[in-house]
Parts: C-alpha cells; sequence; structure tokens
C-alpha cells in the first residue's frame, strides 16, 4: 500500500490567562471552516518564521494586542476533514492592549469554560487546562 502522508500545516495558537485563570476564547467568523465554533486564537505559520513570532503576528492581527511571552505548553494534532493540523500551544501570561475584534470575530474571557460548541481540537485541552489553572480536583 502507497499512501501518501500530508505533511501537517503548523499553527500556532495563544491561550491568554489572567493572574485568576481566565482565557480568553475567540469564536471562528463566518466564511472559515467550522464558522461559529469557539477555539482559542492563532494562526498558520508561515514559511521561514518561528511558531512564537507567528503567534505574536496573529495577535496583532486578529486583536490587536502584543504579545510579550509564551511557554510551549503542548502540541497537538488534528485531522479535520478540510485540513490536517498541527497545532503549537502556547500559554501567555504577559500581553500588551485589550484584545478587539479586529476581524469581525467574537471573543470572550472564560473561567469555567461556558461557550458552545467548541473546536474538536480545543475539547481535551480545557480539560488539561482546568488542572493547570485549578490543580487537580479533590477526591470525593
Amino acid at each position: 500500500m502507497n499512501q501518501t502522508k500530508v505533511k501537517p500545516i503548523d499553527v500556532a495558537v495563544g491561550i491568554l490567562m489572567k493572574p485568576n485563570g481566565d482565557v480568553l476564547l475567540g469564536q471562528r467568523p463566518e466564511g472559515k471552516p467550522y464558522a461559529g465554533y469557539w477555539e482559542f486564537p492563532g494562526g498558520k505559520v508561515e514559511a521561514g518564521e518561528s511558531i512564537f513570532a507567528a503567534l505574536q503576528r496573529e495577535f496583532k492581527e486578529e486583536l490587536g494586542i502584543e504579545v510579550l511571552d509564551g511557554e510551549g505548553w503542548c502540541g497537538v494534532e488534528h485531522v479535520y476533514p478540510h485540513a490536517h493540523v498541527r497545532l503549537h500551544f502556547y500559554i501567555s501570561r504577559s500581553w500588551r492592549g485589550e484584545p478587539q475584534s479586529l476581524e469581525g470575530q467574537a471573543f470572550a474571557w472564560q473561567g469555567g469554560v461556558g461557550v458552545e460548541p467548541l473546536l474538536p481540537a480545543t475539547i481535551p485541552l480545557i480539560e488539561w487546562l482546568d488542572q493547570l489553572r485549578y490543580g487537580a480536583p479533590t477526591p470525593g
């Protein structure tokens, strides 16, 4: 069997985290695959660009903020009907400016994540993120 493996698209994804643990989620705008679904903001890494540089560029373009630092958190590959992506997640606790909707997208600060529907690749991350933000749940 000769299967051609499609090289995944590298995507930089940022999790802006406030001191209280709230994180920023954005809603995919009309005209994009999965329009209306909620996700962590980010975008494709351009040729020759580092993942963190792509993250900084995307946050400037989409939300008008300057990400000052980011800690690599995890990587997830996900195959959607329209694309095979390799998501590189960064957690940032330091940025300049207040998020603005520069591409007409909705966004919301979330403690317990209450927005739906979530982009499929985002769902498992919420649970991991809750452990990071709030510690492991106490038994009982």
